[in-house]
C-alpha cells in the first residue's frame, strides 16, 4: 500500500519521525493532542522536501517533480509532542476542477477546525516571491487569526548576486513580516526554521 493512499497507517512504534496517516477526508484525521505545524504552498513549491530536510528523513514525505503530488493531508509524528502536517498544494496542478474544489474544502476544514494547529508555514519559491495565491492564503490566515511563518525555499537555485537581490525584493514587496530563506537540498535555514517552530505554544 503506497504512502499517498488515503487511510495508510504504519505499525505502532515509538520511532520518530514517522507517518501517522494519509487522510482524504476530515473524519480520517487522527485524534487531536500534540501540537501541529502545517505546511502550505503552491503545487511543486517544495513543501515535502522542506519537511524531509527539517526531520532529517529523506524519504519521510513523498516528493515529485510532478505538480500536485500531495493530494491528501499527510500527518507526521516528528517527535513527542509535535506533528508536521503536509497539506495539498494549490496553483497549477493539472487536476480536474472538481478535485481542486475538494482539496480547497479539505484544507479549509483543517485550518478552521483543527484545535491542535499551532503554526502554519507558508512555503514560497525564492525565485518567484509572493504570487496571487500565496497572498490570498496569507490574507485568509490573518483574517482567521491563524499564526504563520513565511519560508522561501529553493534558494540554492539563485546562482548570482543579482538573482539573490531580485529574489529579496520580490519577497519583501508589500510584506513587512519575517521571511526565512532556505534550501532543502543544501540544508540552509533548517536551524532558523526550527527556532521559529520551537516558539509555538503547546
Amino acid at each position: 500500500m503506497g504512502r499517498e493512499e488515503a487511510g495508510h497507517r504504519p505499525l505502532a512504534t515509538d520511532h520518530f519521525p514517522r507517518i501517522i496517516i494519509s487522510a482524504a477526508r476530515p473524519e480520517q484525521f487522527p485524534p487531536e493532542g500534540d501540537a501541529e505545524v502545517a505546511f502550505l504552498g503552491r503545487s511543486n513549491v517544495g513543501k515535502s522536501s522542506l519537511i524531509n530536510a527539517l526531520t532529517g528523513a529523506g524519504g519521510l514525505a513523498r516528493t515529485s517533480a510532478r505538480p500536485g503530488c500531495t493530494q491528501i493531508v499527510n500527518f507526521y509524528q516528528v517527535e513527542r509532542g509535535l506533528r508536521f502536517v503536509d497539506l495539498p498544494g494549490y496553483g497549477f496542478a493539472k487536476v480536474p476542477r472538481e478535485k481542486t474544489r475538494e482539496w480547497k474544502a479539505l484544507i479549509e476544514h483543517y485550518l478552521l477546525e483543527r484545535g491542535a494547529l499551532r503554526l502554519c508555514v507558508i512555503v514560497l519559491d525564492a525565485r518567484r516571491g509572493w504570487m496571487d495565491k500565496d497572498i490570498e492564503l496569507r490574507d485568509w490566515l490573518e483574517i482567521h487569526g491563524r499564526p504563520y511563518l513565511a519560508v522561501a525555499t529553493k534558494c540554492d537555485k539563485l546562482k548570482s548576486h543579482k538573482e539573490r537581490q531580485q529574489s529579496l525584493r520580490a519577497l519583501r514587496d508589500g510584506y513587512s513580516g519575517e521571511i526565512l530563506e532556505s534550501s532543502a537540498v543544501k540544508g540552509w535555514g533548517v536551524r532558523d526554521i526550527w527556532q521559529a517552530i520551537s516558539k509555538i505554544k503547546t
